[in-house]
Parts: structure tokens; sequence; C-alpha cells
């Protein structure tokens, strides 16, 4: 997301840089840029008159700090001013410490609604929650086998009475089986539609009454640009919603709907739906995709998917190996592995600082497919040449190659990757950096790609 909107803003601001000082005409010039920037990536208009028009006028009445250029002040006022129509501050969900926790979800058909539903109970559970799933969407075809599957796949529960009972009964039957079965938090998977009509808001609305969840959260398809923050602006007419959840982003390169719907809706913007798989949930911060937006890069959630990612033991236990120059290709696997757990890496490479912004990433090859050779080649390899690769001769290197369906370049390649990357790793530990709770000496390695 936000791939196209990344870029222009970063162009347009990259011209105000090297100027000792600016100009009203400067200041006019780049918001000009950044106004059809933000139109093209479908925000809406509304909220960019605002945006620029608050833009300018701290841009010309600010005082230029000491330590910061004229156009490191205007970048910093485009990423408070940023963050600020997103919203101020990660929006955490509401929990009913006395009692079980209702979240109703909500939202057309299509929009991804079951499968977010099934992140959010698999993030629920991570986090110690005895989650229920209810299916109370009895008109879509497969709608309730879906959510089955889904939970099956978290590991969560779903309640169901079937097609023949109406979505009132089954919420009110899904109270009483939450009460008998020591579940703390309850999420009701309601009916979406192809659009909105009345049958479903008074529905969703009945389901309110009996239920009074803690939060009804709105699932969004984010490729839809201005037409999910109309259909945003329905549902909190109806339901008076108290979150969004953006699906698809993964999809979307504009990001119109993730910069409009806080101002148009005043709600705000709980988490990221951004991928297929159900780990693939971001809590979403306004100041963090600010700095991703303008190319600034996004650490704190680098080490959150670190964190998440890697194993703790293993990490304290790769340490041990580090000091001890004891490290093997099948550390380097394990590692790996793990790195792999943290998403895509054109993802991960974007929330570097400096790395921000396609045009950057362009002379990088993130091609996924060379971690996967890079897997076969080691798993090809006996257990005791992953712990001396020394012993891996010319004889050794053919029959990997071939039982990892790779050339003998490649071998060599990843051989001498992994003897670049010891050397690395011993000047890191030396510097003490490979510290670091999370990342578990992460930082040094030479990534295979």
């Amino acid at each position: 997301m936000f791939e196209n909107l990344s870029d222009k803003l970063q162009n347009a601001l990259h011209k105000l840089r090297g100027k000792g000082k600016l100009t009203e005409k400067d200041i006019d010039l780049a918001m000009k840029e950044i106004k059809m920037s933000l139109l093209e990536a479908d925000v809406n208009f509304k909220v960019v008159k605002a945006f620029i028009n608050n833009v300018k006028e701290r841009s010309l009445g600010v005082e230029v700090m000491e330590s910061l250029t004229p156009a490191q002040q205007v970048v910093k006022i485009v990423h408070e001013e940023l963050a600020k129509i997103m919203g101020q501050g990660e929006s955490k969900l509401k929990f009913n410490s006395n009692d079980i926790t209702y979240f109703m979800m909500c939202g057309l058909q299509g929009a991804g609604k079951t499968t977010a539903t099934g992140k959010l109970a698999r993030r629920l559970k991570k986090d110690g929650r005895r989650p229920l799933l209810v299916a109370c969407d009895i008109y879509r075809p497969a709608a309730i086998k879906q959510l089955m599957v889904v939970g099956e796949s978290v590991g969560v529960p779903v309640f169901e009475m079937g097609d023949k009972k109406s979505p009132v009964t089954i919420a009110k039957e899904a109270i009483n089986h939450a009460r008998k079965h020591g579940n703390d938090v309850v999420i009701i998977d309601t009916a979406g539609r192809l659009h909105i009509d009345d049958e479903l808001m008074e529905e969703l609305v009945e389901i309110k009454k009996t239920v009074k969840p803690d939060e009804i959260l709105l699932l969004l398809d984010a490729m839809t640009g201005q037409d999910a923050v109309k259909v945003a602006e329905t549902f909190n007419s109806y339901l008076d919603i108290t979150g969004v959840i953006l699906t698809k982003v993964d999809g979307d390169a504009r990001g119109g709907a993730a910069l409009s719907i806080r101002t148009v809706v005043d709600k705000p913007i709980k988490f990221l739906s951004v991928g297929e798989k159900m780990d693939q949930l971001e809590t979403f911060h306004p100041d963090r995709m600010a700095s991703r937006i303008l190319g600034m890069g996004d650490v704190l959630s680098i080490i959150e998917k670190a964190q998440d990612a890697f194993d703790e033991k293993q990490a304290i236990e790769l340490q041990k190996k580090l000091k001890t120059q004891d490290f093997n290709l099948e550390d380097f696997l394990t590692q790996l592995q793990q790195m792999k757990n943290m998403g895509p890496l054109d993802e991960i490479l974007e929330m570097i600082p400096g790395l921000g912004g396609k045009k950057k990433l362009k002379g990088l090859k993130v091609d996924e497919k060379e971690l996967v050779y890079t897997e076969a080649i080691i798993q090809s390899m006996t257990k005791k040449e992953r712990m001396n690769p020394s012993i891996i001769n010319g004889s050794r290197r053919k029959r990997i190659a071939a039982g990892s369906g790779t050339s003998v370049q490649r071998v060599n390649s990843l051989l001498k990757q992994y003897e670049e990357m010891k050397k690395m790793m011993k000047k890191f530990q030396a510097m003490g950096t490979g510290k670091k709770k999370g990342f578990g000496g992460m930082g040094g390695f030479k990534l295979p790609f």
C-alpha cells in the first residue's frame, strides 16, 4: 500500500532539499504536487484540502529550528499532519474486565471479513485469551463452513447452529455457550451483502441490541478507495462503529481509504489485514505509517516482527555460538526459517530507514525464490556437512547441487556468503550489538538473495 503515493510525496519534498531558504513560491509548488498526489491516491477531497492548508500554514509561519534545514522542517510538518489525519496513536481494543467481551464484525460481502475475523481470533488466543467464533452469516453459501475451516486453522472453536435459525437467535445462544465453556471473548461474524440494504442494516441493529458489543468493527476492502469511505459512513450511521479493520492492503498501491476514514467518519483504523496468512494482521500505528509513506522507515515494527518471529531460546543459543565462533550452516538454516516468519522481505526492507519507497528498492533483488533455493541447498547437505562446511569439496558440491535441484554455482555462492557472514557476525559480536533482545544477532546477517 502507498507505493505510488510514497514515491510522489518523496519526490515533491526532495525538490526542497538543498535550499538554504524556502520562499512562499517553493512551498506552493511543493503543496501543489502533494495535493495532486493525494487526490490520485483516492484520498477524500475535503481531507486533502484541510491537510494542504494545515501544512502550508505551518510551513510559512514556523521559525526553522537551528538544528534543521528548512526542507527538513517541512518534512517534519508533513509527517505530523499525515499522522494526524490517520489518528492520534494506536487505538487499542476495548475489553470488558468484569464479564465476557463481545466483538461484532460487520462489512460488505467480499471484503475479506471472515478471514480477518479468524486473524483477530488467532491474535487474541496468542495474547492468552479464550475466544469463541460465532457463525451468524446464514445467507452466503458455505459461509459457516468457511468460518469453521478458519477457526480450525487458528485453533479457535466455532459456535454454529446451521442456516435455519435467525442470526439474532444464534447470537443469543452463543452467549450462553460462551459462559458454559469459559470463553472470555466472543467474536460474531455477521452476514455481508454485495451492497448496503435496509434488511442487512436492520439485522445488524438487532444483533447489536441483543449482544451489546464492546467493539463493533467494520471490515473494509482498502482496494475500493473512496467507496470504502462511503460504506464506512453508512455503517457508522446505523451502528455507531468503534473501529475499522482495513483488508487487502497488500493489493492496493494507493491507500486513499486509510488516509480518509479517520477524518470523514471520526473512527480509528485499528488493524491492517495484509495477506492471506492467518498471522498477517498488523496493529495500525498512524505515526509509523506516516514514516513509511515518507520513506523514513519503521524500525519499531521491524523489532516487533523480529520479537514475534524469533524463538528466544534459539536466539540465546545462537549468541553463545557466535561468542565461541561455533556458528554453522544448521544455525543459518534455523535463522533463515525464522526470518521468513517475519513476512515478505520487500515489506521488511521498506521498513528500514533510507530504503523506503520503491525507487530506492529497485536496485535490490528481493526474490523469495532465492531463499527457497538456499533452504533446499542446506537441507541437501548431510548433518556432518552442515556442522562443518569446510569438508564440502568438489564432489560433495556436485552431490548437494543435484540433491537440491540447483547448480554448483549456487552452492559455491551460498558457501561464500556463509564465510562472509561469519566474519561479519564476528565483528558484530565484538561491538556488542548482538546482545539486543529480539533479533538474536540477526542484524549482522547478509541476506541470501
